[in-house]
């Protein structure tokens, strides 16, 4: 089995991606965060990814979060 990750939540808060990678965890779903801000500007994107098996798991828990 390959470890496909899958780009799962797109935001401009690193807090929140952390937050939402702690709250999968606690759903037993490995993810990281990737920050592509520009050091300086903090322009760009925070993006969140997860195992290609745990995607729909993890949007319905992120969707379910964020309401």
């Amino acid at each position: 089995m390959e470890n496909d990750w899958i780009l799962v939540y797109t935001g401009d808060k690193l807090y929140e991606a952390e937050i939402l990678k702690e709250y999968l965890a606690d759903h037993g779903i490995r993810s990281f965060v990737m920050n592509k801000q520009d050091s300086s500007y903090k322009f760009g994107d925070i993006e969140l990814y997860t195992l290609s098996e745990d995607f729909m798991k993890a949007k319905y828990l992120i969707e379910k979060f964020k309401n």
